[in-house]
């Protein structure tokens, strides 16, 4: 017993990446949780790792007794899995990362009424704008697009477009687009989200599959889509924003969708996790639990 827990906490250990994390999720002091290291590499006889306060780099010996220990942690949940998988109830850890707007608005209460059906669950919801590559320590995370990383399993949970439209208080004074290159005369409302060039909106025809870019300017922009949506709803210009997004402003009347015979690209939201040979049913109940609760969520123009 005393060797799995060492195996667990070096795995926590190496997740954190330092002394200070892991003492912080621990609830430890920083020196109680170097010397169970000590007192773990002095059972063994080998040096697990090189440490500072704020950085732990694995020594060979560490990346071996972290694979393979990793390995046995998950073959014992497995056997352990395999013995009540009759029950309904699910138990353990869950760590899944989003982004803010999707995150906020549809996985936190999935995940809230997911663990009041199952509250052995111990679950950790981490959002950010630009979510990072999938890490050892995150079970699940949500992403815009199918990974090319050919070891994650990717599902998709919603299928989704980028949708134009406005108030209709803009639609008032300025008439509608017919078709993409007419945005040059109109006010665009530029969300710089991420890398990419912010100022190019693609388009799709709907007849041909034809798909053109246009580059728009504006003279407002934000960071934030929240920003955006509230500046187009206030009649500032035209946007661009996922179908999810907008779905109930646009069934309201609050805007207006255009360019009918044009789509935005695709945007589909995918559950990612890690391949192995054993997926924790905790993980694969949930992601069956988004796949169902989306549905029934997010109506989307495909």
């Amino acid at each position: 017993m005393a060797s799995l827990d060492d195996l667990a906490f070096f795995r926590q250990l190496a997740r954190a990446g330092n002394l200070t994390a892991t003492a912080r999720e621990l609830g430890l002091s920083v020196s109680a949780v170097s010397k169970r290291l000590k007192q773990l590499e002095t059972r063994l006889g080998v040096e697990l790792a090189t440490r500072t306060t704020r950085r732990l780099t694995l020594t060979a010996e560490g990346e071996r007794y972290l694979i393979r220990g990793s390995e046995l942690l998950e073959e014992l949940a497995e056997l352990e899995e395999g013995l009540g998988e009759d029950s309904e109830a699910l138990a353990g850890p869950l760590r899944i990362n989003a982004t803010f707007g999707f995150g906020r608005r549809h996985i936190a209460p999935l995940l809230s009424e997911f663990c009041r059906q199952h509250p052995a669950i111990e679950a950790s919801l981490e959002l950010s704008n630009f979510p990072e590559p999938l890490v050892d320590g995150v079970d699940l995370g949500i992403r815009v697009g199918q990974p090319p990383d050919s070891r994650l399993v990717a599902r998709r949970l919603v299928v989704n477009r980028r949708v134009l439209c406005a108030a209709p208080d803009y639609l008032e004074r300025y008439s509608a687009p017919v078709v993409p290159q007419e945005l040059a005369r109109h006010a665009c409302l530029v969300l710089r989200e991420n890398d990419s060039d912010y100022t190019q909106w693609r388009f799709v025809n709907a007849d041909t599959q034809e798909e053109v870019s246009v580059k728009i300017s504006g003279h407002l922009a934000s960071n934030d889509g929240e920003v955006i949506k509230q500046l187009a709803l206030d009649g500032h210009g035209l946007m661009l924003r996922s179908s999810w997004d907008v779905q109930e402003e646009l069934a309201e009347g609050r805007l207006q969708a255009l360019l009918p015979g044009w789509r935005g690209v695709r945007a589909d939201f995918f559950a990612v996790y890690p391949q192995r040979r054993h997926i924790p049913a905790r993980l694969r109940g949930f992601v069956d639990f988004l796949v169902a609760g989306l549905d029934e969520r997010v109506h989307t123009v495909s």
